[in-house]
Parts: structure tokens; C-alpha cells; sequence
């Protein structure tokens, strides 16, 4: 059995690195996340263009039709070069319509989605940060054929800029009574506010609901239970954070390695030292711990196989362990300075920050795989 990347794959993962290379340098990168839309939005728009953005949706809604597999390749190149993008978002919110909509709000939504012209986002957390129904308080109140929202989610990922909110709310009193709304920034009662965050190439932001009236067509249908629909959101958005992970470690690890070939100290390039060494050479099992993982939790989701979410959760347990620990190993051995501005090395660092609770934690995941594992 073949293990590796078809040679389509292969050559999607030369062009992206080199459509970033020209259009994504750590420089270009900075000046992006400080901006005030966080992001370049013609470079997204180019993305787009290119099928990067609608790479999972099917042909007739503007996308490529192509797996989960060929998107990980994609969040590789992206994390490597931390691209600030809406991308995972907008994947979510796509793959939420695709998988739960019917064919109307599929014609109405992905397309827009797909092309770039729109970005969506999923909005789960509220104050509680529990990523399980009770978590939810947002109440879907029934009036005749409408369901009127009010409330607050936190920790919108892209709120700021989205077009399109995929929202979880309680549709009734018992705990598994969940419901799944599509709402657009253009409805009455809806409004965003950006939250403060250490990593800015990844915003974050609060979505306010104010009496927002949604009818059926706003409301996604999964068969069987809501929640497992909600809950299978959460397993697709960890394995893209982790699979942008993998690239986003393995560009920690080139600067630190290529700063250590360099530094010298007592006049000597401190790349000799074992104490630099055997740091550099940890962060290399640990990514490649994870890639493994994370290569075959996007198999098992694209093959719907029966472990998937098992394999996922040891996917993303690993990674928020040991890629936040791998940014502050970067910048001690840059020693001190990495913590400046100046050197890149502080971004990953923040992006281990960023990418730790996003979607569950180590200790969430670890649970999970205790759970899932008959423990």
C-alpha cells in the first residue's frame, strides 16, 4: 500500500509554496496581520481564483471537487509561511452547508463561498468556552415558522470579516436539543466586535444577536442527532489547525536550526552545543509524531472510517502540547532576542498560543481519546 502523496498532490504542494514565496514572505506576512481587515483581501481573492479556497466543494458549486487529503496539503504550505488568511474558516462554514444543507442553500451559499466573494465562519463558543451542549446558552425561541436568536458567541474565529456565521444554538430543553443556523452580516441584529489576541495573523472577534429572525431556510438539517453534526464541525476544525500546524512547526524548526547554523558564541557557531542539538532534534520527532497523525486522521475522515475522531483527537492532543513548547524552545535558543519584534521566530510562538485551545485543548482531546477508547 502507498503511503505518500500522489504527484498531483506533490505538484500542488510546489505551486502553492511558490505562489507564497512570491506573495506570503514572513515580511509581506507582517505588514498583512497589521492591517486593519488582518489580511490581504486581493491576495484571498487570488487564492480563490487559483481553486485553493473551494478545493473540497464540488464542481458545481464552484469548487474542485477534490478530498481532504489534497486540502491538507494546502494548510501545510499556509501554516509554514503563516499565512493570515480566513482560509480555515471559510472551509468549515462550507463543509457545514455542503454536509448539512440541502440543495437550495447549497446553490445559494457555496458558491459565493467557493469564488471568494464571500467568507463564512463557525460560531460556537459562549462564555462557558465547553465545547459539549451544555456549553450552549444561546436559545432558539420559536415564532410561527421563524426561530428569533439572541445572544453572544465568543471566540469567533474571523468574525470580524465573515459574511456568513454558521451558529449553534439550543432548540429546545433537553441536552441534546441543538439546532444549526446560517445567518449573513446583512440580517437585522447582527453585528461583530473584534476581541484583542497575541497571534494577529489569526483575529479572532464576539458575534452579537439582537432579535435575529431566521426562517427554514436559514436553518441547516442534519439527519440523526444535531449535536453529532456540531460535534463532527469540531473534529474537522482540530485536523485543519493541526494539519496547518505540521507546516507551521516545521518553519520554526528551519529558522531556529538555520539561527543556530549562524549564532556565533565564545567564538564558536552554537549549533556545536548539545544543549542546542538535542532541543533542535526533540522538535523534529515531535513533528513528525503528529504529521504521521494527522496524515492518517485526514484519511480516516475522508474514508469515514469508524476511528476517525479517535484519530483526529491523538492528532490534535499531540500538537497542542508539544508545537507550543517548540515555539518557546525556538525563542529561548534564540537567546532572548527572539522574544523582539524584530525576529520571526516570535510569530510561531504565538501561533502555538493561538492554535492550543482552538477547537479543544490537549486535555480536551486527551479525555476524548480516553472516552473514545473505552477508558
Amino acid at each position: 500500500m502507498n503511503f505518500g502523496f500522489t504527484d498531483e498532490q506533490e505538484l500542488l504542494r510546489a505551486e502553492v509554496r511558490k505562489f507564497l514565496d512570491q506573495n506570503a514572505s514572513l515580511e509581506e506576512v507582517r505588514s498583512q496581520c497589521e492591517s486593519d481587515e488582518g489580511f490581504d483581501r486581493k491576495l484571498w481573492l487570488q487564492m480563490a481564483e487559483l481553486g485553493f479556497v473551494g478545493l473540497t466543494l464540488p464542481e458545481q458549486h464552484g469548487g474542485a471537487g477534490l478530498d481532504l487529503v489534497t486540502l491538507l496539503v494546502l494548510l501545510e504550505e499556509t501554516g509554514r509561511t503563516l499565512l493570515p488568511s480566513p482560509l480555515i474558516s471559510t472551509v468549515i462554514a462550507s463543509q457545514a452547508i455542503q454536509r448539512f444543507g440541502d440543495d437550495e442553500q447549497r446553490a445559494r451559499w457555496l458558491p459565493g463561498l467557493a469564488d471568494g466573494s464571500r467568507i463564512g465562519t463557525l460560531a460556537l463558543l459562549e462564555q462557558s468556552d465547553d465545547l459539549a451542549p451544555a456549553g450552549l446558552c444561546l436559545q432558539g425561541k420559536a415564532d410561527g415558522d421563524e426561530t428569533i436568536l439572541t445572544g453572544r458567541k465568543l471566540f469567533v474565529p474571523d468574525a470580524g470579516k465573515a459574511d456568513l456565521f454558521v451558529v449553534a444554538f439550543r432548540s429546545g430543553s433537553e441536552p441534546g436539543d441543538v439546532g444549526l443556523a446560517v445567518l449573513e452580516r446583512s440580517m437585522a441584529g447582527v453585528s461583530t466586535s473584534d476581541a484583542a489576541a497575541m497571534d494577529l495573523t489569526k483575529r479572532l472577534g464576539s458575534l452579537e444577536l439582537d432579535d435575529v429572525r431566521v426562517g427554514p431556510a436559514g436553518l441547516l438539517r442534519p439527519e440523526g442527532s444535531a449535536w453529532s453534526a456540531v460535534q463532527s464541525l469540531i473534529d474537522l476544525g482540530a485536523a485543519l489547525v493541526t494539519a496547518e500546524t505540521v507546516g507551521a512547526a516545521e518553519g520554526a524548526l528551519a529558522i531556529t536550526t538555520a539561527f543556530a547554523k549562524e549564532r556565533e558564541q565564545f567564538g564558536s557557531k552554537i549549533g556545536r552545543y548539545q544543549g542546542v542539538k538535542h532541543p533542535l532534534a526533540e522538535m523534529y520527532v515531535d513533528i513528525e509524531s503528529y504529521k504521521s497523525l494527522v496524515y492518517y486522521a485526514f484519511w480516516a475522515l475522508d474514508e469515514g472510517e469508524e476511528g476517525a475522531a479517535l484519530a483526529v483527537s491523538k492528532a490534535k492532543a499531540y500538537a497542542s502540547e508539544t508545537f507550543p513548547m517548540a515555539g518557546i524552545n525556538g525563542v529561548q535558543l534564540h537567546g532572548g532576542v527572539g522574544y523582539t519584534w524584530e525576529y520571526d521566530i516570535q510569530l510561531y510562538l504565538k501561533r502555538g498560543k493561538w492554535m492550543r485551545p482552538m477547537y479543544g485543548d490537549a486535555d480536551y482531546h486527551y479525555d476524548r481519546i480516553a472516552e473514545l477508547g473505552g477508558l
